[in-house]
């Protein structure tokens, strides 16, 4: 099953949160959803290049609460605040709402993030730049920062070729049966000359051993990472440290060499008695 469904819905209620938090009754159930998909589809178009990762949606009685993960917060909020008040207007019209309140959250580390992994190499494949060579910057980047593993899946007609083929690069793991395994997932799409080109990104995080926030406004995992990255460059320090003992284990063999020397020598010694 791991390798069938999304690896975000699979955890949701383990580890991961969900992205719209209200409550809906029968009558007004299938409104406020189809809402939501409006308001993330206007903002995923209005803000084109705004690094989004994702869109919590949250309501109280008459209140509606956007909570806008993004990489690059200074496009979104605009000189002096004045693109987040047109956005808030324009979200008003929207939903017919007059109570609507915008939170802006910046993502520290973006090469963690997969969907703007995603974003970032379909960009760069409009842009004319080769494939695996984005794929290839993405993967080094992601297991710099501390990502325990990267699975990246393309498709489509690679390189404009007359053909539509798949292509998968990953390093490091990615166990997508382990549910307390934090994974994120993305699927996005490069809109090319020659035609759409799909792309899957899966990035793990590392284990989640004990019990987190489902918030999905808390940026889970970005403390862990550092620890193991640490934890890490602890272990190589002291695997570089072990090295040096067994150099030196090698300098004293090279002691007992000259010792055979000094022996050979008495035996000369001993010829000439």
């Amino acid at each position: 099953m791991g390798q069938k469904c999304n690896p975000i819905g699979a955890r949701l209620g383990i580890i991961r949160g969900w992205e719209s938090n209200w409550y809906g009754n029968k009558k007004d159930y299938s409104t406020k959803l189809i809402e939501d998909n409006k308001i993330r589809t206007y903002l995923n178009a209005r803000i084109n290049k705004g690094g989004i990762s994702k869109i919590v949606i949250e309501r109280t009685l008459n209140k509606l609460i956007v909570t806008i993960h993004t990489s690059k917060p200074g496009i979104i909020i605009g000189k002096g605040g004045g693109e987040v008040d047109r956005i808030k207007e324009e979200l008003k019209k929207l939903t017919g709402k007059e109570d609507v309140q915008i939170n802006i959250l910046e993502i520290r580390r973006p090469e963690l993030d997969a969907m703007i992994v995603g974003d970032t190499i379909a960009r760069q494949i409009e842009n004319r730049i080769n494939y695996k060579r984005a794929i290839k910057m993405a993967i080094a980047s992601a297991l710099r920062m501390g990502a325990e593993g990267i699975k990246i899946k393309i498709s489509g007609r690679l390189g404009g070729a007359e053909i539509a083929r798949t292509e998968e690069i990953k390093q490091g793991r990615t166990p997508l049966h382990t549910l307390r395994m934090d994974i994120d997932y993305a699927n996005v799409f490069a809109l090319t000359v020659y035609g759409k080109i799909g792309i899957k990104v899966w990035i793990c995080k590392g284990e989640v051993l004990g019990k987190r926030d489902l918030n999905p406004n808390l940026v889970g995992g970005k403390s862990d990472v550092n620890d193991r990255r640490d934890r890490r460059e602890g272990e190589g320090g002291g695997d570089r440290g072990h090295g040096g003992h067994r150099g030196g284990g090698d300098r004293r063999g090279g002691g007992d060499r000259r010792g055979g020397g000094d022996r050979r020598g008495g035996d000369r010694n001993r010829q000439q008695d």
